[in-house]
């Protein structure tokens, strides 16, 4: 029998959605302040997968001045057989302050998953984390975390079901009623991301618990009735967690949990789950997780996707294969399905096709041909914008990092004539927090220089003491990235690589090592690396990128 390895979607892919059409497997991920918005993988075999589109990739969504982590969260995909349609529904959170956590939910719909989507069609702005099922009868219900603000009630809030009529020319959905269902079936709480399921005589409510950070796990509960009353699982505890240590922590709205870190296990914050049925009626479940850094609680990888093997025992309960509800970093394969080798998500782009290859993604707003000239002529060619402090116009194209160890490699040629205008490769989490080697000018605007730069929780620190004269304004770049430290190196006219800097701290670049509260997780979205261009002088300096590799290791 084949074994699949976890992750199967490495670096940035949370709260993952999967849905089998067919002999095709799709996962939906939440992307929060990233362009173009939601990430949709496509695999034939459950190991293997590949990134396959964007369901919002034009002008759906306005995600400038988004702060950590808000955006677009926890995309439900799901297919209506009736009408032979893909649904896709997502909320769009748009403020965090004061727990208020307003976000608006949409319904996207397809006739093909590649597209073209429909206009957003309003759903509701009770909470987040929406889910659409379509139930044999034809009738569809809309399940989501309704969010709670008054003092004195349990947080997060109630999962809260309604009965909703779909049809693809609304511009609002007809919300029937909303029911409220549970706050959950353990003591983790903090329940969220609803979604229901049917298997024989029942209906299944499968919810993310504990919070997004170590205490996470996937609960489930099931009725005979959509509406309840739902009985939970007879174990009380999760079915799938990274610790199965039992924890109480009922009305705790969100928090890392970072006392159940579990020294045992990779794989760790196992939590918001979905199920999938194979042909042949195999039941695995695809969820999120994180791996920190070793020795310490960072996890600049954010958090990635994860697959268990499920079975039904005798009473109808869905358990990992094994009988416990530990994660496991390896699993079977489906049957009859010899897995020889998964891929890396190593990344090989020699422009010149007359498109932004579809691994690029961009904070904040789009990519568009006002900064960023695709050409024939084996190159990509980037115009200034905002420094990389801003969060309305910073000019990068950016791929997830999806290893603990890589590198990073471009070619570039850059002219700048003023200070702030500069060219170069990098790290980004957010705005706040990054790494950028450079070509620019020196400050006497003399020379074309080859300087790093850098930003930690919003402060900056120009290192002007190391930098290097490139008279040529032509250079190789390369950045390597080794377990939260980063080295750059610089080769010119195809000369020997010498170094610009070694060892730089960057592991504060991690979900846990950005602004965020005491307690509580900073961000949920991971490390990138970047190819990118400042010019907050005429807006009208443009870089030119020969090529960009991402080698994993």
């Amino acid at each position: 029998m084949g074994i699949i390895k976890n992750p199967i979607l490495s670096g940035m892919a949370p709260d993952p959605s999967i849905l089998r059409v067919g002999n095709d497997y799709f996962i939906a991920t939440s992307t929060f302040h990233w362009r173009p918005a939601i990430q949709i993988f496509h695999s034939k075999d459950l190991a293997n997968w590949l990134l396959y589109t964007y369901a919002l990739k034009n002008h759906e969504i306005n995600l400038r001045g988004t702060n950590t982590p808000a955006g677009i969260w926890a995309p439900h995909l799901s297919y209506d057989k009736k009408t032979q349609t893909y649904w896709l529904c997502y909320s769009f959170m748009n403020n965090m302050a004061g727990r208020e956590f307003n976000g608006d939910s949409y319904v996207v719909w397809a006739n093909d998953i590649k597209g073209p989507w429909s206009k957003p069609i309003y759903l509701t702005s009770v909470g987040f984390d929406p889910s659409l099922f379509h139930d044999d009868d034809g009738r569809h219900y809309l399940a989501i975390l309704e969010w709670e603000n008054r003092t004195g009630y349990q947080a997060p809030g109630t999962i809260v079901l309604s009965e909703i009529e779909l049809s693809s020319y609304q511009k609002t959905a007809q919300i029937k009623g909303w029911k409220r269902i549970t706050h959950g079936f353990t003591t983790r709480g903090c329940v969220e991301a609803p979604q229901i399921y049917k298997h024989k005589d029942y209906y299944y409510l499968l919810l993310a618990s504990g919070g997004t950070g170590y205490g996470h796990g996937i609960e489930i509960g099931r009725a005979k009735n959509i509406f309840g009353p739902y009985e939970g699982n007879p174990t009380g505890e999760p079915i799938i967690t990274s610790n199965p240590a039992h924890l109480f922590s009922l009305g705790d709205p969100d928090a890392g949990h970072f006392e159940m870190f579990n020294p045992n296990s990779e794989m760790q914050k196992a939590g918001h789950g979905s199920i999938v049925e194979t042909p042949n009626g195999e039941i695995y479940i695809a969820h999120l997780m994180s791996r920190p850094l070793p020795n310490t609680i960072l996890n600049p990888l954010g958090r990635e996707t994860s697959l268990q093997k499920m079975v039904w025992t005798e009473n109808d309960w869905l358990q990992l294969e094994d009988g416990s509800n530990l994660a496991k970093m390896v699993i079977p394969a489906p049957q009859n399905l010899a897995i020889i080798e998964q891929n890396h998500f190593d990344i090989e782009e020699y422009f010149g096709n007359n498109e932004i290859p579809l691994c690029f993604m961009t904070p904040y707003h789009q990519a568009t041909e006002e900064w960023v000239d695709v050409n024939t002529k084996g190159e990509i060619k980037i115009s200034g914008r905002g420094s990389l402090f801003s969060q309305v116009n910073p000019a990068i194209l950016a791929t997830r990092a999806t290893s603990h160890h890589y590198f990073i490699e471009t070619k570039l040629l850059f002219d700048p004539t003023h200070y702030s205008q500069s060219a170069g490769v990098g790290l980004y989490y957010d705005s706040n927090n990054w790494i950028f080697a450079r070509l620019t000018t020196s400050y006497d605007e003399t020379r074309t220089v080859l300087r790093l730069i850098k930003a930690t929780l919003g402060e900056k620190e120009d290192f002007i003491y190391g930098e290097v004269e490139i008279p040529q304004k032509e250079l190789a770049l390369r950045l390597h990235y080794h377990y939260g430290k980063a080295s750059i190196e610089y080769s010119v006219l195809n000369n020997p690589w010498k170094i610009l800097a070694e060892n730089i701290d960057v592991s504060y670049l991690s979900d846990e090592g950005v602004n965020g509260e005491p307690g509580e997780i900073g961000g949920f979205t991971g490390l990138f690396n970047f190819i990118g261009a400042v010019d907050t002088y005429q807006h009208d300096s443009w870089a030119s990128f020969t090529y960009y590799l991402v080698k994993n290791s």
